[in-house]
């Protein structure tokens, strides 16, 4: 038993009077309580660490553009005007008053369509090629020389040699497109595929597993974070190239939509053009990253 002491407010006597001790329950709910308390804490931090950085980074960026809108006395419009002219935009994106004259989500949307169809003959081509590459020494050592030879070349180089050969700009599009995206994903494939365990494949010997065998059950679990890394440097790569491949070839596409701007002089829609190339790019490679880490070797095994 605990015990109390009251001092009488005349200078009377001291009383002690008895207080009972806390149940179980009541410190199990005073530690809950507390506990509550500080998760509720950790996440508000949490939030606030997830949020308030990128916030200040654009305001920073914001900032430095007021500032040289200011400085430049208006060459460069300020935020806000681009702001305006952004939702003037974008209150109707797919409107359509000829074929060159066609409203941001048109635009946006064809570059996606040519860049999915060139990035997708390329993975068709590039990831079975850097199987084969990786998996024999003989063809690693002639193709590889090949390889270091063509990916440093600009793949706005290859265009001429598309509409050359394609006498077409929407398939010298695709094709710089292919061929821009291939390297990255014969690169990380052939090199997923040489960094599997050699135990692995003696136990695949062992076994007498045929080559098919083999790809699907050994390789292509070990290999698939590789491949997916290079997916993910393509499709990059990809956005990248088909901005300047319109700029050149002319069309619907978000790519001649900021050349076309730029001879009317309209530099907010310029700017407004950029900010959306930024936006599907930064939305393509989130989505990508989120495949990639989602495979990992265990989900595959599973």
């Amino acid at each position: 038993m605990v015990s109390a002491v009251f001092h009488s407010p005349t200078g009377g006597k001291t009383v002690s009077a008895p207080v009972a001790p806390l149940t179980a329950a009541q410190v199990a709910n005073a530690a809950a309580t507390a506990a509550a308390h500080m998760q509720r804490a950790r996440q508000w931090h949490n939030f606030w660490m997830a949020v308030l950085p990128p916030l200040m980074g654009f305001g920073l960026l914001i900032g430095l553009w007021a500032l040289v809108s200011i400085t430049t006395k208006g060459s460069i419009p300020s935020p806000y005007e681009t702001g305006v002219q952004a939702i003037d935009i974008f209150s109707d994106p797919f409107y359509r008053k000829g074929p060159n004259d066609q409203g941001v989500g048109w635009n946006v949307l064809m570059s996606l369509e040519r860049v999915a169809v060139g990035f997708g003959l390329a993975a068709l081509v590039g990831i079975p090629a850097g199987f084969v590459i990786g998996r024999f020494t003989f063809l690693s050592r002639m193709f590889n020389p090949l390889i270091s030879l063509l990916r440093p070349v600009s793949p706005l180089a290859w265009l001429p040699i598309g509409l050359l050969v394609f006498k077409g700009a929407n398939p010298a599009a695709i094709w710089t497109i292919f061929i821009c995206s291939i390297w990255p994903m014969i690169i990380n494939t052939a090199v997923g595929v040489q960094r599997v365990p050699q135990d692995y494949l003696n136990v695949a010997r062992v076994l007498n597993l045929s080559e098919w065998k083999i790809a699907t059950t050994i390789l292509f679990p070990a290999v698939l974070p590789y491949m997916l890394t290079g997916v993910r440097l393509a499709v990059g790569t990809a956005w990248l190239v088909i901005v300047a491949a319109e700029m050149l070839t002319g069309g619907v596409g978000i790519g001649f939509w900021v050349w076309d701007e730029w001879n009317n002089l309209n530099v907010k829609n310029i700017i407004i053009a950029i900010f959306v190339i930024g936006g599907v790019g930064l939305i393509l490679e989130f989505a990508l990253i989120r495949i990639a880490t989602a495979f990992t070797f265990e989900d595959v095994k599973s």
